[in-house]
C-alpha cells in the first residue's frame, strides 16, 4: 500500500472532534485514536463510546492504539465496533498471539505495539499473527514529546525481521517534517503525527507534505523493494 499517514487526534480539539477529523479527510489514510486508561500509562483519554460515535461520523478509517491494561479482554470490543485497525501493547497482553487472532476474527487488522525499552527480537515469532507492528518513538502516554533517535535502529531491525511478510511498520511519537524521512529510510511505512498535523495552520497540507517526504525517503531506502 505504500506510505500511510495517520494523524493522531490526541492533538486535535476535543470539543470539535468530528470536525477536526474531517479536516484531514482525503489526505490521511487513517485517524489514529489513542485510548489510555491511566493505569498502563499515566494519562486518561477516551474510550469505546467515543470511538463508536466517531465511527458514525467520520469518513476516514480509524486506527486505535490501546494503551490499556488487560487488552485481551477489551481490545476485541473495538474490533467488533468496526475499528479498522486495533493495536495492543505486548507488555500488557497475557496472550499476544491469541489476541491478534481474536482481532482478525472480529474483522479488524491486528497490531502490536512495543515500548522503547521492549526488544523487538523477543517478539519475532508474533509477527506472522500481525498486520502491523508499532514501534513507539517516545514513551507512551502523552503527545508532544520529542522523537527518540535511538529508536531508529529498532525500526531498521523490525524491517529486517519482517522480510517477505505483508506487515506494516508504524512509528508513533515526535513524527513530523523533521523526523519522518529518517523513519521512512529506516523501514517504517505508517506514520502517526499529532502536533505536526493539528498544530499546523492547514492540517491537510501538513499530511500532504509529510507523505511526499516519506515517499521520497522510501524510494531511496535500503529496504525499498524487499
Amino acid at each position: 500500500m505504500g506510505v500511510q499517514i495517520s494523524p493522531s487526534i490526541l492533538s486535535a480539539d476535543f470539543a470539535e472532534l468530528a470536525v477536526e477529523c474531517e479536516r484531514v479527510a482525503g489526505y490521511a489514510d487513517w485517524l489514529h485514536v489513542d485510548v489510555m486508561d491511566n493505569h498502563f500509562v499515566p494519562n486518561l483519554t477516551l474510550g469505546l463510546p467515543v470511538v463508536a460515535a466517531l465511527l458514525r461520523r467520520v469518513s476516514t478509517p480509524i486506527d486505535c492504539h490501546l494503551m490499556i491494561d488487560d487488552p485481551d479482554r477489551w481490545a476485541p470490543q473495538y474490533a467488533e465496533a468496526g475499528v479498522g485497525s486495533v493495536t495492543f501493547h505486548v507488555e500488557a497482553a497475557a496472550n499476544p498471539k491469541a489476541l491478534a487472532r481474536s482481532l482478525r476474527a472480529a474483522g479488524s487488522r491486528a497490531g502490536a505495539a512495543l515500548k522503547p525499552a521492549t526488544d523487538v527480537d523477543s517478539y519475532a515469532d508474533l509477527l506472522r499473527e500481525l498486520d502491523m507492528l508499532l514501534i513507539m518513538t517516545v514513551e507512551p502516554g502523552f503527545g508532544g514529546q520529542g522523537f527518540l533517535d535511538s529508536m531508529l535502529p529498532k525500526v531498521r531491525r523490525a524491517r529486517a525481521l519482517v522480510g517477505d511478510l505483508q506487515l506494516w511498520i508504524q512509528v508513533d511519537g515526535g513524527i513530523g517534517e523533521g523526523t519522518i524521512e529518517a523513519c521512512a529510510e529506516a523501514g517504517a511505512d505508517v506514520f502517526v503525527a499529532g502536533s505536526a498535523v493539528y498544530g499546523a495552520a492547514d492540517p491537510a497540507q501538513a499530511c500532504r507534505r509529510m507523505r511526499a517526504q516519506a515517499e521520497q525517503a522510501t524510494a531511496k531506502s535500503w529496504w525499498c523493494g524487499t
